[in-house]
């Protein structure tokens, strides 16, 4: 299966470098099933690791303070001195990778020159978090190729604070968690709070995980998104200083919520009452999914969908349409917009001997109403960034 994408990476390095590269690594994309927007309000999400990647073949050169990186699908490429104090560019691939050299750029690390080729086959910009696994898979390169003995949960966070300094995005830790903690079949529930986590068998009885891509991002996401965190922060502020025992924002009760309605206004009491639901639901699905109860993953999933179009506003008129429609399929348990919103993938749990039929039914109709043609992904749950060897190699 990975012969697909490591073969043109291969054959881009040898192309370009005239060398065999000494190493390859793979480093995933995740999904959320469930547990969007709780990542900055102490909450759990669920997400996990699938198997769209990207693959970077990598050969170190000691003679040389030089490193080359070529993004094989953008046709570009960046060079940079190790030695050399890092800032950001123009080019904002780039920049998810310096942001991660700069924060490891110490006296105590020796770095030399490298040559890398990437490529990928997660779908940019479709809310499978491309850039974290860009940002950690670098960072699990340098780990490996130069020992700096860094944790695995230190390379989440480096890849954040990357995305957050070099890229301007002030993303939550959940993506580069994922990417780096992922296991085949299981799904991760992460305590954005403490980063304590733990793994349920994903299970998933006969039924597949779909996304239905809508081929739209409205340009008022960042917007959209900055202005529902200050409305959560101005419900919050609200919150303590009526009960200032209350340790964490996933301890205040919907009866505690319901107290201070009026005096929050109703904007940020529907985002609250929001994510103190969407922080259960997430407990309830990790359970259900151990349980293998995937029924009422579905029904919470839908749920989740629910919740995000009418209290926490992020959807569009093309997602509340893919799930409206995607719910009225035989074989379909739930479907929900699926990361910050405004527009990017549905993520839908169907019978696996549905799919077919539930994708052709939901293009027609999307194509018919949009004049889009959304776009279809598979995906499986599968292990975060790791090596492959040469017996994958062809």
């Amino acid at each position: 299966m990975h012969e697909q994408l490591i073969n043109p990476t291969l054959e881009k390095f040898r192309a370009e470098f005239k060398e065999e590269p000494e190493h390859i690594f793979l480093s995933p994309g995740r999904i959320n099933i469930i547990g969007e927007h709780v990542d900055y309000s102490d909450g759990f999400v669920l997400p996990a690791a699938i198997d769209k990647y990207i693959c970077f073949a990598v050969r170190k050169l000691p003679q040389t303070n030089l490193c080359t990186i070529i993004a094989k699908d953008l046709a570009q490429e960046y060079t940079f001195d190790v030695t050399t104090e890092i800032k950001p560019v123009r080019q904002m691939w780039a920049n998810y990778i310096l942001g991660v050299f700069s924060q490891l750029q110490k006296p105590e690390n020796q770095f030399y020159g490298m040559e890398i080729v990437f490529s990928s086959t997660i779908p940019m910009g479709s809310g499978l978090s491309s850039s974290a696994a860009l940002e950690c898979g670098f960072a699990y390169i340098l780990n490996e190729l130069f020992d700096l003995q860094l944790s695995k949960k230190e390379i989440a966070v480096i890849g954040q604070k990357s995305e957050h300094t070099f890229a301007g995005v002030q993303c939550g830790i959940m993506d580069q968690f994922a990417s780096v903690f992922g296991k085949e079949n299981k799904v991760i529930m992460l305590d954005c709070h403490t980063l304590e986590h733990q793994y349920f068998d994903a299970d998933l009885k006969g039924y597949n995980l779909l996304l239905f891509d809508s081929c739209v991002k409205h340009t008022h996401l960042t917007s959209g998104y900055n202005e529902r965190r200050k409305d959560v922060e101005h419900g919050k502020k609200v919150l303590w200083e009526k009960f200032p025992d209350v340790e964490k924002f996933r301890d205040f009760t919907t009866t505690m919520l319901n107290s201070v309605k009026e005096e929050m206004g109703n904007v940020s009491y529907k985002r609250c009452l929001y994510l103190l639901n969407e922080i259960k639901r997430v407990e309830m699905a990790a359970k259900a999914i151990s349980e293998g109860n995937i029924e009422y993953v579905g029904t919470l999933l839908t749920e989740t969908h629910a919740g995000l179009s009418t209290e926490f506003e992020v959807s569009c008129n093309e997602l509340d349409f893919l799930v409206n429609n995607t719910l009225q399929q035989e074989g379909v348990l739930g479907a929900r917009i699926m990361g910050g919103g405004f527009g990017g993938c549905s993520i839908n749990l169907i019978q696996e001997d549905k799919a077919e039929e539930v994708i052709k039914n939901i293009s027609k109709k999307y194509l018919e109403s949009f004049n889009i043609q959304m776009k279809v992904y598979q995906v499986k749950i599968s292990d975060g960034i790791k090596e492959y060897t040469n017996e994958y190699i062809i």
